[in-house]
């Protein structure tokens, strides 16, 4: 799969959706889902992946099948250039908010959302029937595009989580585990969070307490952080090597422009991914 996720740590990104903080520690409040992204700012992210130099790079996108610029094709670039338009992307579905465990959840600061966005996504479709989603953030009062990733994951969890229930689709990227918050309870959606929460899920309390301890003390500022061992943390050690990627940006850019902190890792990678959400 094509996604921003380090080799062996992936990160929580500070997204710059302009989204309210986590109220400060000692605040009465109980810990929450995630502060909604408005929808002008999704119809506006939306747009941003419209603009025709972004047609142009989802086409040729698709006409490398996800193989990363940097990689030699056994096509001509006239032939490349041909496929690209030929590949004819177009948006399908809504464009969604993509959101992730947030560092003061795990931290336990009152009142702190279990996650936060880190971007949106909008699923793009070729001619020939492949799947891509485009990342966006914002910047200032601009949206950027920042990645194209093979496969839909990121709006697939989300229409699973409204199918089954409702409630709110968010990713621990760590384990590349995806839950659905729901009247109070953290409820598996791939077979990654099944083996972190159970079939059943777990109440809110108990999955912090479950986070705290995998990450608390490697949280921005600790000293595992300020040891520079970021990059090299996962609770399983078992990982997929970095393989180049699709990306609009090269990924320190992209890292910019996403305000990085991290959990557990301050470095991102284009990799690919497996098109399509996983099946348990």
């Amino acid at each position: 799969m094509t996604s921003i996720r380090n080799a062996a740590a992936a990160v929580l990104l500070a997204a710059g959706l302009g989204l309210a903080a986590a109220p400060a520690a000692g605040a009465a409040e109980p810990a929450r889902g995630p502060v909604p992204v408005p929808a002008a700012d999704l119809a506006q992210a939306r747009g941003a992946v419209q603009s025709p130099a972004v047609l142009d790079q989802l086409g040729h996108f698709f006409a490398r099948k996800g193989v990363p610029q940097t990689k030699q094709l056994t096509i001509g670039a006239a032939e490349e250039a041909r496929a690209a338009s030929e590949a004819a992307p177009r948006l399908a579905g809504d464009t969604v908010p993509v959101y992730t465990l947030d560092p003061a959840f795990v931290a336990g600061t009152p009142g702190a959302p279990v996650a936060r966005a880190e971007f949106t996504a909008s699923r793009v479709v070729s001619a020939d029937g492949q799947v891509a989603s485009v990342w966006t953030v914002k910047q200032g009062d601009a949206w950027r595009v920042v990645n194209i990733a093979s496969g839909g994951d990121e709006g697939d969890y989300a229409a699973r989580a409204a199918s089954t229930g409702g409630g709110t689709a968010f990713r621990e990227p760590q384990l590349n585990a995806w839950y659905v918050l729901r009247d109070g309870r953290v409820l598996p959606l791939d077979d990654e969070a099944r083996r972190s929460v159970g079939a059943s899920g777990v109440t809110l309390a108990a999955y912090q307490s479950l986070v705290r301890d995998r990450y608390g003390d490697k949280l921005p500022g600790s000293a595992y952080d300020r040891a520079g061992k970021g990059g090299g943390y996962r609770p399983d050690a078992a990982g997929e090597a970095a393989d180049g990627g699709g990306g609009l940006l090269p990924a320190a850019t992209a890292a910019a422009a996403l305000g990085v902190t991290a959990i557990a890792g301050a470095g991102l990678a284009f990799r690919r991914r497996r098109a399509g959400v996983r099946r348990g």
